[in-house]
């Protein structure tokens, strides 16, 4: 006898009404769960577009590139592609070279120091724009922000910088390369008795900083002004520390969001620079594009840095098919086979950042896409043979944060790399009381 039933969709609902939000397909003696559809929404709401967020990132590609063959020719919204960045060619009006930025402090290998701050490596470093932005933004999400790199931790002291986020006590963020390890943070759930042992965890390292935090303030007054503004920072890493825990438990009991992975890369499998195994770079990148495209479309955070490549270091992966290091490819001597390897791996890193503007371009958010809604600032610490300007700068996205793109635009020359980072912070909403950094002021040329 055949027992099959025909695929029906339960509960039922009204005609003409919304589908069931607890709908299923029940067919063969098993039900499948269906996504959440518009058509779950009653009909006044399915009229009303979600309003979207504004998001931001800023990227750091260190050791520069090969700007003889990155900036476009021409200028205005019709300028040719270069070679490097043809691959950007099917997001033309999406993004805006800038020409004539630089870092005071910038050229050699301590670009990574003033990127985000413009102050130079030794200095007393200042809170960087995207935590400027995380302290306001962050309230809203479960992670004020995240802080990626291709190598994991700060590299503080070194030229191998990992971090380009500092928090106001000029402290170095510490960043993660683990593609599978900020997968989890974002979305994997926790299990009741992980939940349980958190919980306790929680409590525990409270009731340390609370007893810590008491033993520290019977010295204030026992120490020199030199000591007391070194226990300040103490007291406000402290205190960060306690405001993180307070955010952990006021998120623990609301569910993480369960993203749709279809088309994306397999976090289970994923193969960290630094871990064992076969890596490969084309893969890690698109997880890592992922990861972010992810975090923003769930609103898991709406601010995010990424040290693409670091100084020195690395840089260039076996399957790029060159024959030095990138940083040995800099010291370029002129010699065309090395300017050509330069430009080739330069080309390869833009062809994955097309994919990252093909992945938010493709996501559907409010009246526009993910990319619409998100300022993507990318630049390096050095130009072409280790100089502080002529650095590779470029904006995409943010068309309806009122970014409007031009693909080729020439600014002052030594136009500070601040004045980007100005611009995207106040289209994020934030207001930049006094003089930032050391900016003239936002690019209004961007602007619409």
């Amino acid at each position: 006898m055949n027992t099959s039933q025909p695929t029906t969709i339960g509960p039922p609902s009204r005609p003409g009404g919304p589908i069931h939000r607890r709908a299923v397909l029940r067919g063969a003696g098993a039900c499948l769960a269906l996504p959440w559809l518009e058509a779950m929404l009653p009909r006044t709401a399915r009229a009303a577009t979600p309003a979207a967020v504004p998001r931001m990132g800023m990227f750091y590609f260190g050791t520069g590139m090969n700007m003889r063959q990155f900036y476009p020719d021409g200028f205005g919204p019709q300028a040719g592609m270069s070679r490097i960045l043809q691959p950007l060619e099917k997001h033309r009006g999406q993004f805006t070279v800038l020409s004539g930025t630089a870092l005071e402090h910038g050229g050699g290998h301590d670009g990574a120091y003033p990127f985000a701050t413009s102050i130079a490596r030794g200095e007393k470093q200042i809170i960087s724009p995207d935590q400027l932005v995380a302290e306001q933004h962050g309230k809203h999400t479960r992670f004020p922000s995240l802080q990626l790199s291709v190598k994991r931790g700060t590299g503080f002291g070194s030229q191998v910088l990992a971090t380009i986020s500092w928090n106001r006590q000029g402290v170095p963020l510490a960043a993660e390369n683990d593609p599978q390890t900020v997968f989890n943070r974002l979305f994997r759930p926790a299990d009741e008795q992980q939940r349980v042992e958190q919980s306790d965890e929680f409590r525990q390292r409270g009731s340390v900083l609370d007893a810590v935090l008491a033993d520290a303030k019977q010295l204030q007054t026992k120490l020199g002004q030199a000591d007391r503004q070194q226990l300040d920072q103490y007291f406000h890493s402290i205190r960060e520390v306690e405001l993180a825990l307070r955010r952990e438990l006021d998120w623990a009991d609301r569910p993480k969001p369960t993203p749709d992975l279809k088309g994306y890369g397999d976090y289970e499998r994923a193969v960290s620079p630094e871990g064992n195994g076969k890596f490969l770079y084309d893969a890690y990148a698109k997880l890592m594009y992922d990861l972010i495209a992810l975090a923003f479309q769930t609103d898991s955070t709406r601010v995010v840095s990424y040290v693409v490549r670091t100084e020195l270091a690395g840089g260039v992966y076996p399957e790029f098919g060159v024959s030095k290091g990138y940083h040995e490819l800099t010291h370029h001597g002129n010699d065309p086979k090395n300017l050509e390897e330069l430009a080739k791996v330069d080309t390869i890193y833009m062809r994955h950042w097309s994919y990252f503007l093909d992945r938010l371009a493709a996501i559907r958010d409010g009246e526009g896409t993910l990319l619409d809604h998100t300022m993507l600032g990318f630049s390096s610490g050095m130009g072409i043979g280790h100089s502080k300007d002529t650095l590779p700068t470029v904006l995409s996205g943010g068309s309806k944060l009122g970014i409007r793109h031009q693909t080729h635009l020439q600014l002052s020359e030594n136009t500070p790399l601040a004045s980007l980072w100005q611009t995207m912070t106040e289209r994020m909403g934030v207001d930049v009381s006094g003089r930032f950094q050391d900016s003239p002021g936002v690019i209004g040329e961007l602007l619409g």
